[in-house]
């Protein structure tokens, strides 16, 4: 899964993204990407688990690539 996040514009805004996603389902592999403002997410949850994650860390996603 992919997201647009567009208030992640630093590291540690990637860190607390991570954090957020990893305190749902500690075994997800995340990847973001500042820059870009994307991150990239393997986890066995569902997309809109994870935009719940994302909306509740105060990073919600402007759409799934």
């Amino acid at each position: 899964m992919e997201f647009r996040l567009n208030n992640m514009t630093c590291g540690g805004c990637a860190r607390s993204v991570t954090k957020a996603i990893q305190a749902i389902d500690p075994h997800a592999d995340v990847a973001t990407d500042p820059p870009t403002r994307i991150a990239r997410v393997r986890t066995s949850l569902s997309e809109d688990e994870i935009v719940s994650a994302l909306r509740s860390a105060g990073y919600p996603p402007r759409e799934s690539l």
